[in-house]
């Protein structure tokens, strides 16, 4: 009895084994059912816009371009697309392509760019400039440079001017951008607030939009950059090619805010000097008698960073003080009054290591004011200055 019971459970066993074997193991037409996920749509942007402003800031022209790109949860859901953009007159469809050619053109022409840039930011400069002497320098920079303009043009190959032809024949063949592209740039005539919906229809017809409020904001001039004179107190490097490293650099009256500082110049001509840029730097003595003055003209309501770096001596304890004061104080000792300084930051030789520079930065707010004084004193011991930067944060 037990030998039957023991083949008909064998028996049971295969039979299960064969209509497993020839079961699907999915669950019934699961992988035929329709797909009803419809195309859920979005988009990004990027604003492309340009302008550009005389040294009044005036603005001379500006464009409001912004790219659009369009998308959808499904890639493959996401196949006809439909812009609508409200108020739409006076906007303009830009194929997407095209600033990407015009800067290969500009990579081509590198050479013949690099000086006609030169040469727009001295144009730039030259008509609110007042001083005759650097008017002079101005137009004889720019005159200089257009002749090596001509020659750089001049010196251009023919498969550079060929690869030119062949990227502005491809900017002739674009097609013109339409409301149909995935991605596309829209140039709007002037700032303001536009309506900008986005359709996708998927290829069984399902479809979806959505809308956005964009933004068009008023273009504004780029803060124009500070400049500072004999930032490394290196001779000759005034804009006429002239100066001793600290003309740049002298106070109005030595009587009310000490003599201008000294010049400590590396000339060693078998190693490279060990200064952060050029073989001078600004020379403080012990007994803080130097002090270096300079005003710079900067934007209202901007940020500003001015780094430069700082050595010492170790023989004992001394300290040097960079600080950015109000043109009100009108004397070194009126520039320590709280309500004059701007920002300051002094550094020790606390930890430093004996003629090694170290950098640091100072960050201050312009607020209301259009001049501002960067002054440099020190006391206890020799130190050194170097290599000023500023720069809008």
């Amino acid at each position: 009895m037990k030998k039957y019971l023991f083949n008909i459970k064998y028996i049971v066993l295969g039979m299960v084994i064969s209509l497993s074997s020839c079961t699907d193991r999915d669950l019934p037409e699961v992988g035929d059912l329709p797909d009803f996920t419809g195309p859920t749509p979005f988009y990004s942007t990027t604003d492309v816009s340009t302008s550009e402003f005389d040294c009044n800031d005036v603005e001379l022209w500006a464009k409001y371009d912004i790219n659009f790109q369009a998308g959808s949860n499904l890639g493959v859901n996401g196949i006809y697309y439909d812009w609508t953009i409200t108020p739409a007159d006076g906007v303009v469809l830009i194929n997407k392509d095209l600033p990407a050619l015009e800067q290969a053109i500009e990579v081509e022409l590198a050479s013949v760019v690099a000086i006609e840039e030169q040469i727009a930011k001295l144009e730039f400069k030259l008509p609110c400039e007042t001083d005759p002497a650097k008017k002079a320098v101005l137009e004889a920079q720019i005159a200089e440079l257009e002749v090596e303009l001509e020659a750089a043009k001049a010196a251009l190959t023919e498969e550079t001017l060929q690869n030119v032809a062949d990227l502005e024949q491809q900017i002739a063949d674009l097609p013109p951008a339409t409301l149909e592209d995935q991605e596309l740039i829209f140039s709007f005539p002037e700032p303001g607030q536009y309506t900008v919906a986005l359709k996708v229809t998927d290829n069984l017809g399902k479809f979806d939009d959505v809308e956005k409020i964009i933004t068009v904001n008023q273009a504004v001039p780029t803060i124009a950059i500070p400049e500072i004179g004999e930032p490394s107190f290196e001779d000759n490097s005034l804009f006429d090619g002239t100066g001793d490293g600290r003309d740049s650099w002298r106070a109005p009256s030595s009587s009310r805010w000490g003599s201008v500082f000294q010049i400590n110049t590396d000339n060693d001509p078998e190693n490279a000097p060990n200064l952060p840029d050029g073989r001078q730097a600004a020379k403080f003595p012990a007994d803080g008698s130097r002090t270096g003055y300079q005003e710079i003209e900067v934007t209202p309501g901007a940020t500003y960073v001015l780094s430069y770096f700082s050595a010492f001596e170790e023989d004992s304890y001394g300290d040097l003080t960079v600080s950015i004061i109000n043109i009100n104080a009108n004397s070194k000792e009126e520039a320590k009054l709280e309500e004059n300084i701007i920002a300051s930051r002094t550094d020790d030789n606390i930890g430093r290591v004996d003629n090694v520079f170290k950098k640091h930065a100072l960050t201050f707010e312009a607020g209301e004011e259009e001049t501002v004084i960067i002054l440099l004193t020190n006391s206890g011991v020799e130190s050194r200055l170097d290599a000023f930067d500023i720069v809008v944060k």
